[in-house]
């Protein structure tokens, strides 16, 4: 099978580290200091809490998705019918998010209710102009694979995560919105992120790419919800506030410092 520029571009990998910011810090607006993102285990009760992933979690994250594809099957989209481009190369993209830090799982005690992956830096082969409408110069966290166990589905837990996920990275990144690809034929799925405020952004350039309609959302249009269904680590919390500390210093000192940020 031959793959598309696009397929070898995200076998090279496509996951990337947080670019490293000053808390709340942008490029390109004044957005003000934002510290805290979401509640913690030591601040609030709440029935599940997330926790960063790894690579002992790849049973765990592919699992998820299998239960997502025969749910997507049975509701008529070939969405995720067949891994893409082939189940290597989708394995591997799933393993690069956590040998890299960047997936997430929800955890109900020890029964996995959620993931995501958001990673910084956007994939050129998929958010690229004239396609892409959206400004590409401002600060952006971009969600992959997010994904609710279907024993959870309907309680809101995939809008919290979309939340989460954009608060953490204005918090840690500056990031002033929120991106992510959908199926370009799941006509429902485009519906379910505009009913959350996500305004349509054009389409990836590769015909071959399944997932090319692309969305985004201002991170000032999300809040953290009264009663959360998850909380984070304090653990996370406070290497946040080191590595950002750390951030801050090489900024001002005029060195480029790239790390991953739990």
């Amino acid at each position: 099978m031959q793959l598309s520029h696009l397929a070898v571009r995200l076998r090279q990998g496509s996951v990337h580290a947080f670019d490293s910011a000053s808390p709340g810090m942008s490029q390109n607006d004044g957005m003000p200091p934002v510290l805290r993102a979401w509640p913690t285990t030591s601040e609030v009760t709440a029935p599940m809490r997330i926790e960063l992933a790894g690579v002992e979690h790849l049973d765990v994250v592919l699992s998820l998705i299998e239960d997502a594809r025969s749910w997507l099957w049975e509701k008529g989209t070939d969405q995720w019918a067949k891994p893409w481009p082939d189940p290597a190369a989708r394995d591997e993209r799933v393993l690069a998010g956590l040998r890299n830090g960047k997936t997430w799982i929800v955890w109900d005690g020890d029964i996995p209710a959620a993931t995501v992956t958001i990673t910084t830096r956007r994939n050129s082969a998929v958010w690229s102009k004239p396609a892409c409408t959206c400004d590409l110069s401002e600060r952006a966290v971009f969600v992959h694979r997010l994904i609710t166990s279907r024993r959870y589905a309907g309680r809101g837990l995939g809008a919290e995560l979309i939340a989460w996920a954009g608060l953490r990275g204005r918090r840690e990144y500056g990031a002033k919105w929120i991106r992510i690809d959908v199926w370009t034929e799941n006509k429902g799925l485009h519906g379910f992120y505009q009913n959350l405020g996500f305004q349509a952004c054009g389409f990836c350039d590769d015909p071959d790419y399944p997932s090319g309609a692309l969305f985004e959302k201002p991170v000032a249009g999300v809040g953290v919800p009264a009663l959360p269904q998850f909380t984070e680590s304090p653990t996370d919390m406070r290497c946040t506030a080191a590595a950002a500390s750390a951030t801050v210093g090489s900024l001002r000192s005029g060195n480029a410092l790239t790390s991953v940020l739990r």
